[in-house]
């Protein structure tokens, strides 16, 4: 009878390591320029035990997924917390609204509550070099945990900020150390799951967006009751956003960088990881960067097509992350009913990432379909909001903004099909990197568009420009998809030679290297 370690051996392998024998957690004897994986595994493919994957991609998902789904959720609170606190007295106590006495009637002015939701992500811009840098040339685990430990202080240190000046340098230095989350996460799911998995496993992380709408508001809610004590409900509500933080920075030191060094998996089950990763042609992970696959991501269509519908779809979030309490108050409800008005955008979005992410496992080539059909129900919410009637307790206005949730599926299908179209260490950063540029790009341009003193016209700038922002997502979508096509169907005309293809496996090529035998999803 095996046992377990014996089980979770490849049948046709030849045992290189024992369970007593440890994994090496650095780069590979080989060369700095292969996937380290290439020195567990070899050139050759090796049959699994489906039983034992099985297993494999249980502890994978049990030790990954609870730990992305609360990082990114902490990230998507820090941004969205702005957008409450403004109705607890931030507004007034920093400054953000001036309000203009020449006018009749008097008008307000919330330019500097747009540009601190905006610096954020000129701070993420910022942070964006150094942070994949260190993402693949350093131990994912060690980097994602410092970092995380200071954006915990720099959160909580909100809460001493007197000015709006003072709000600005602490919106980009957060915005600067947060940059790590997405590109990190982006490519840890690429590195851990084949083709196939990745739609789900980016889907459940992102799903945050959503979920921590919905317990964001609650908390928020809760804090909006605290009448008494020395700080404001807003300050509060920072110091407990950068305690969660600090929490979750501690776990983030035990996170491998790849299969290769996975504690939670004994030796045996990483030969696994790593050899079920073969027939994507993805690759594991290689530290070396690589100038070539750069200068190969910067001149295919696909990053910029990717990049293109990122930036389009992103601009909703911008908007109601930094404003969105703030206008669904002027559909005629309270701060605190405002707050709790979040609710069903957040379920809405939740669900709908989750379902995506669930059909684009199950049914074949169906991603940016599914991403063109999400921007729907978006356009269609922005005209219920801009053309209804605003008076008080208005139903209309709440039912458009709850729809417009669906953003949430779109931004998850672009980055599934972006990381899930390319190959190569280096270049699969570049396209993490491009789409978390996207997202900023997104994420400056939507506040820009709110414009407080055309509120009495409901905002119609915002609107529009979500509007045509979404008609760009989809004319990319529809290019981006004759594009993976034409390229399918010329590499299925290829001649494959199989030993060629399990050789080629780890020898960190891109997807436009190893022609033949990569395969492009829809």
């Amino acid at each position: 009878m095996a046992t377990e370690g014996e089980k979770a051996m490849p049948t046709n392998a030849t045992p290189t390591h024992n369970d007593n024998q440890d994994v090496p957690s650095g780069p590979s004897s080989l060369s700095l320029d292969k996937d380290l994986a290439m020195g567990l595994v070899g050139e050759h493919a090796q049959e699994i035990d489906p039983v034992v994957e099985a297993r494999v991609i249980r502890k994978i998902d049990l030790f990954l997924i609870p730990a992305m789904i609360v990082g990114y959720g902490l990230v998507y609170y820090d941004k969205a917390i702005l957008g409450s606190a403004v109705l607890f007295g931030m507004t007034q106590d920093l400054s953000l609204s001036t309000v203009d006495t020449s006018t009749n009637p008097p008008r307000t002015n919330t330019s500097r509550l747009s540009w601190a939701t905006s610096l954020f992500y000129f701070g993420m811009l910022a942070g964006l070099y150094p942070m994949t840098f260190a993402l693949q040339r350093f131990d994912l685990g060690r980097i994602l945990g410092g970092v995380v430990i200071f954006w915990a202080l720099i959160c909580m240190v909100t809460a001493a900020v007197t000015s709006y000046h003072g709000l600005y340098a602490q919106r980009f230095f957060l915005g600067f150390v947060e940059s790590i989350i997405p590109t990190g996460f982006m490519v840890i799911v690429s590195s851990y799951y084949t083709q196939t998995e990745q739609a789900l496993r980016q889907s459940w992380w992102f799903s945050s967006t959503g979920l921590f709408t919905i317990l964001g508001s609650a908390l928020n809610y809760g804090f909006a009751q605290i009448r008494g004590g020395a700080l404001k409900g807003w300050q509060y509500i920072y110091l407990l956003a950068g305690t969660l933080t600090f929490l979750f920075g501690l776990y983030c030191f035990f996170i491998p960088s790849s299969p290769v060094s996975a504690r939670f998996l004994i030796p045996t089950e990483r030969i696994v990881a790593i050899e079920r990763l073969r027939t994507s042609a993805t690759g594991v992970r290689c530290t070396k960067i690589k100038p070539r696959q750069i200068l190969e991501a910067l001149l295919d269509i696909k990053v910029w097509l990717v990049f293109i519908m990122m930036a389009s779809a992103y601009t909703v979030n911008g908007a109601v992350s930094g404003f969105g309490p703030l206008i669904v108050s002027t559909f005629g409800w309270s701060s605190l009913e405002s707050i709790l008005l979040q609710f069903p955008l957040g379920g809405i979005c939740f669900f709908d990432i989750l379902l995506c992410g669930y059909l684009s496992t199950r049914i074949p080539d169906i991603r940016i379909l599914l991403l063109i059909l999400n921007c729907l129900p978006v356009i269609a919410g922005c005209v219920m909001i801009w053309k209804s009637e605003w008076s008080y307790h208005a139903a209309t206005p709440i039912a458009g903004y709850s729809i417009i949730g669906t953003f949430g599926a779109v931004v998850s299908q672009v980055i599934v099909v972006g990381m899930s179209n390319v190959a190569g260490a280096t270049k699969k950063s570049t396209m993490a990197a491009a789409i978390f540029v996207a997202y900023c790009v997104g994420n400056i341009v939507g506040p820009q568009l709110v414009f407080s003193q055309s509120r009495a016209e409901h905002y119609p700038e915002l609107w529009t420009g979500l509007i045509i922002c979404y008609c760009i997502t989809i004319l990319a979508a529809v290019v981006l998809y004759w594009v993976l096509w034409r390229e399918n169907k010329i590499r299925a005309g290829m001649p494959v030679d199989e030993a060629e293809r399990d050789r080629r496996a780890f020898q960190d090529l891109t997807d436009k290297e190893n022609t033949p035998y990569f395969r492009y999803v829809l």
